[in-house]
């Protein structure tokens, strides 16, 4: 993959080392190779949608983080101060858990915000994108700058097998390997009973996303950063670590912003003791951390359903263009809360993966001005609940074979295939292909 690139916009990558760090330019600008889409070009979809989409506005952009700060602070005081009122233990009960839900769905939103602010879609201003991010990001115990890296390269290689970031299937014989049987075998297996896939959902909502900040979860060997790919992932605590300036997930010349993320994370670990130290741990607790948990949910599930479905391809190397991998994700409905509180992170997606620069508040006039253009190669899900949509990807998307397996890699899709759950992920790397010479 680390071949030269002419690009359209006159922008010139020589090598991964110049794709990956160059934020100045957009992911299609820098991977737009010579094998684009067969009807239109990332230029095309460019064109086709109005100018001012890709302009963000420090007027709007801070419209909706002050809305979302009072709404957040709201629920708050009004949790806070009136929900230990209620008499009833039950009722009482029942606040609380629908505070934290409302809560939680709020502060994804203020984590959308951060998410906007790393693809430089917040403000005009990279440095105060920066600052931006690296607060809203911090407040949520994410690390602001080792996520946007590591997101950076996932957005640049979105399906490609060898080295995208985020929920990476298998290949078949890497599953088979998983699961302890041959290639033969694998065909014959069912799906795991109702109360496995209940338990292995529960616990990927739970802890998917401080394990994936911890390990580097659901990538693949490849999405290690440059000049690291072609060895193993670490086996040392926090080697493939987001919050490890060391780490092989970065560069060398990263490490400032790394520690940079984490002291924001060491400050705001100190914000919430301090705060236990006026109202208590169980106030904390409820008031922030509860609600936190419905984040970490959130964030998982929302990137999981986007890039797992099983209509949705991956390819292989030889056979990915960054207009192919942009466009095999899919735009889900998550009702009012997705489209009011979490800034239709989940509702129009398929642009954002396109045009990342594109503010989410014009992302839904972006999304319609693209979709005669990309015709079938446009994926939606929105009729369906958000659990059915759970389920199916969770049971129908457990590893991917070649369309058709006697055509060569480069004119093939990979398609997923159903099966039980393979063993428990603890650390990178099992999921995709090995890169050749790896």
């Amino acid at each position: 993959m680390a071949t030269t690139m002419t690009i359209t916009s006159g922008v010139q990558c020589d090598t991964d080392q110049d794709i990956e760090s160059d934020y100045a330019h957009h992911p299609s600008e820098l991977v737009l190779d010579a094998k684009p889409n067969a009807h239109y070009t990332s230029q095309d979809l460019k064109n086709a949608i109005p100018s001012y989409c890709f302009q963000p506005s420090y007027v709007k952009s801070l419209q909706y983080l002050l809305r979302d700060f009072f709404v957040a602070g709201a629920l708050m005081y009004l949790a806070h101060n009136y929900i230990d009122l209620i008499n009833d233990a039950r009722a009482r009960a029942a606040a609380w858990a629908v505070y934290g839900y409302f809560q939680g769905q709020q502060m994804t939103g203020i984590w959308v915000l951060g998410h906007e602010c790393g693809h430089g879609s917040f403000a005009p201003n990279e440095l105060f994108n920066d600052f931006m991010g690296w607060v809203l990001h911090s407040i949520l115990l994410t690390p602001y700058f080792s996520w946007q890296s590591t997101h950076r390269r996932h957005h640049i290689y979105a399906n490609n097998l060898i080295k995208d970031h985020n929920y990476v299937p298998p290949v078949k014989s890497k599953y088979a390997s998983l699961l302890g049987v041959t290639l033969e075998d694998v065909e014959e297996m069912t799906e795991d009973s109702p109360i496995v896939t209940v338990g292995r959902i529960l616990l990927q909502q739970f802890l998917g996303w401080p394990w994936y900040l911890f390990a580097n979860i659901t990538s693949t060997q490849g999405s290690l950063a440059v000049g690291k790919t072609k060895n193993p992932p670490s086996k040392w605590p926090l080697g493939n670590s987001h919050f490890n300036p060391t780490s092989t997930l970065f560069r060398p010349e990263e490490w400032h912003l790394i520690l940079a993320s984490d002291i924001g994370i060491g400050l705001m670990m100190a914000a919430l003791w301090y705060a236990s130290t006026l109202v208590g741990w169980s106030s904390v607790a409820l008031l922030y951390i509860q609600p936190y948990l419905w984040v970490n949910h959130w964030i998982v599930a929302i990137t999981y359903l986007h890039h797992t479905h099983p209509d949705i391809p991956k390819y292989e190397p030889e056979a990915w263009t960054f207009l192919k991998g942009a466009t095999a994700t899919i735009d889900r409905n998550l009702g009012f809360g997705g489209k009011h509180l979490m800034h239709n992170i989940a509702d129009f997606h398929v642009i954002h993966h396109l045009f990342s620069r594109i503010p989410q508040y014009y992302a839904e006039e972006a999304t319609r001005a693209i979709q005669p253009l990309l015709g079938i190669d446009y994926h939606e899900d929105k009729t369906r609940s958000f659990w059915r949509c759970m389920w199916e990807s969770f049971t129908k998307c457990q590893y991917v074979v070649p369309d058709n397996p006697s055509a060569k890699p480069e004119v093939r899709t990979m398609v997923y295939k159903s099966g039980p759950a393979p063993p428990i992920e603890i650390s990178m790397g099992r999921g995709g292909m090995k890169a050749k010479g790896a």
